[in-house]
């Protein structure tokens, strides 16, 4: 209705109407659960005998998503909006393979770094691509929303795909966007409790985008073993304070808990380590020390 620019998708509530899609768009396929799935409803394939058997499972809980294969670079950019007014933040990319290295299945954010230089060769620079996807999407978006008397206020995550067609939203979320999140607001300089309260008084329109210092940013996510599947938990952690105390590291708690005296394990993706340097070779060493 907004005239946001998105990939093809069919609905189907039976198997049968999953097969129709599924060789209507051809491989790799897109199967997606239409419900809360914990980040894990998504599966992208080139069996289809992979595809209907993800496609069994989720309908057994409700209607599934067929969608045609986007195919680029993936970005994450988040937009603080009070109904009205729509200010970006900096984009990041994340990495969602499950080992160092990129490899390993695909299960969500185990990664990630902003800024993206490699944004100023097909956009010119990251804010020309910033505009363009405040104009063509964000803006769009937030005004449809409040046409429709539903405003949204709060913070609009674009997950986005840059494709030989064009940029392409692959996914909205109404939050921050772990682990993106953490490496971009390291390099946030204008106050976030500024930003979100703006955001919630309806007064974004009184601020100047918020600015971010030119230092590069990398996280790295340890996950338990077993993760995504049935991580453990329970596992001591050790090392905190020292790795704390690496230049520019901060450490980030998504799964820990305190028993005794210890800090251990209690999910899968336990810590996020984020650091800042001059460069990305500096952040990237400091995260991995």
């Amino acid at each position: 209705a907004a005239g946001v620019p998105t990939g093809r998708s069919t609905p189907a509530a039976r198997l049968e109407e999953v097969e129709g899609a599924l060789d209507a768009f051809g491989a790799p396929f897109v199967v997606k659960a239409n419900g809360l799935a914990s980040g894990k409803g998504v599966l992208v394939t080139e069996d289809r005998k992979a595809a209907l058997a993800h496609a069994t499972q989720w309908l057994l809980q409700g209607d599934v998503l067929v969608e045609e294969f986007l195919d680029g670079p993936e970005v994450s950019l988040f937009f603080v909006s009070d109904g009205h007014t729509v200010h970006p933040l900096s984009p990041a990319h994340d990495y969602k393979r499950l080992g160092d290295g990129d490899t390993g299945p695909n299960t969500g954010g185990m990664g990630a770094y902003s800024p993206l230089p490699w944004l100023d060769e097909k956009f010119g620079s990251e804010d020309a691509f910033v505009d363009e996807v405040l104009t063509t999407i964000a803006l769009p978006t937030v005004r449809q929303l409040a046409s429709e008397g539903t405003p949204f206020i709060g913070l609009l995550y674009c997950g986005l795909i840059l494709t030989s067609m064009g940029i392409r939203v692959i996914e909205f979320n109404a939050r921050f966007g772990d682990p993106e999140t953490q490496a971009v607001l390291r390099r946030l300089q204008t106050p976030l409790s500024e930003l979100l309260f703006a955001a919630a008084t309806g007064t974004l329109a009184q601020h100047p985008r918020p600015v971010f210092s030119s230092d590069c940013a990398v996280t790295i996510v340890l996950a338990s073993e077993s993760y995504p599947d049935t991580p453990i938990i329970g596992r001591p952690l050790y090392g905190l304070d020292a790795a704390s105390a690496v230049e520019g590291v901060r450490l980030f708690h998504g799964a820990t808990t305190v028993s005794g005296d210890a800090v251990v394990s209690s999910g899968g993706r336990v810590l996020n380590v984020t650091a800042v340097g001059h460069g990305f070779a500096d952040a990237r060493w400091r995260a991995y020390t």
